[in-house]
């Protein structure tokens, strides 16, 4: 099936303007049609012969779970093409930068990752809730919006309670990404939401000591790490981890789900504890200020910082945070 298309070709009322990106699983291009509010992003995957049998399987489980979801925290499906003629996925384009963008930057300040982190389980908590588990969260799936808002993407290993897990029922060896896969995971289970909250401490773990916590030599022995090598003391990687963040990443990226944290929420909500501790804003507001300041690009010059949310704690009832 054909993926690469010329600006103005016309797809089921879509017209390609330019290709965005070409990559192993797929090609991205900005696309325009009906007038929604909001621009538009087209995924075409690769299929067909020399293409791996998955990848069919991905595409399918991405089209399911992206239109049962809803929210700030995920692209906004708009339409999908017929999986026998020409697949294709179109979403909401997403302003922003990826979370990658920040993990070549070494060691990141700590409040900085804790905002990040508390912005990236603000959005996993969202899809949690609505009975979704992302099962591939890395630096390059997830987007911060210009408001510090994370979006998550890329949802082709995502698993639904409301929908048969297609990857479980034709694959027979660990899926996701190797460094940053759960321990259950690599012994096949795809349907515990905390693997996503182990995947966050290790992606928070990369951004704190600019090292990775489990990558090895090859894919197998980083597999091997997440389920038996210890967890350095980030303090010796990084001096100026304060124990309440390391308490936190520690905990995450525990190998018991049932030691981690039980939710999003309840990380989230230990992050902007550990932000208010230091003296710091909440944390939606603090990193639009920092996304203000080092990406001035995304912003209008007219435009004003978001108003500060309100709190929450993990069973729903707001609370203030003292200042030390």
């Amino acid at each position: 099936m054909n993926t690469l298309f010329e600006p103005g070709t016309l797809l089921g009322g879509f017209r390609v303007e330019e290709r965005l990106h070409a990559g192993g699983m797929g090609v991205l291009y900005r696309v325009s049609g009906p007038d929604l509010g909001f621009p538009l992003v087209m995924k075409v995957p690769r299929l067909g012969h020399g293409e791996p049998g998955e990848s069919v399987i991905t595409y399918e489980v991405e089209q399911t779970v992206l239109a049962s979801l809803r929210g700030p925290h995920v692209p906004r499906f708009v339409a999908a093409g017929d999986l026998a003629t020409q697949p294709y996925l179109v979403m909401e384009w997403i302003e922003g930068r990826s979370l990658k963008e920040w993990t070549g930057r070494g060691p990141l300040p700590v409040t900085e990752v804790a905002r990040l982190g508390g912005a990236i389980a603000t959005a996993v908590h969202a899809i949690h809730q609505q009975e979704a588990i992302h099962l591939d969260l890395k630096p390059s799936n997830v987007l911060i919006r210009p408001d510090g808002t994370a979006v998550l993407i890329d949802l082709g290993l995502a698993a639904h309670a409301h929908y048969p897990d297609l990857l479980a029922e034709e694959l027979r060896h660990p899926i996701g990404s190797a460094p940053y896969i759960s321990p259950e995971q690599v012994l096949g289970v795809r349907s515990d939401p905390r693997s996503d909250l182990f995947s966050l401490g290790v992606v928070m773990f990369e951004l704190l000591t600019g090292q990775s916590l489990f990558r090895g030599p090859s894919a197998s022995a980083t597999i091997r790490n997440a389920l038996d090598k210890e967890v350095p003391s980030m303090k010796d990687l990084n001096p100026e981890i304060t124990p309440q963040v390391e308490q936190i990443v520690r905990r995450a990226v525990e190998r018991d789900p049932e030691r981690r944290y039980q939710s999003g929420s309840e990380m989230g909500y230990d992050l902007e504890y550990a932000i208010y501790h230091e003296g710091y804003g909440p944390t939606i507001v603090t990193l639009e200020k920092y996304m203000r300041g080092i990406f001035p690009g995304l912003f209008h010059p007219s435009s004003e910082p978001s108003h500060p949310p309100a709190l929450c704690n993990p069973e729903g009832t707001t609370r203030s945070f003292p200042r030390n």
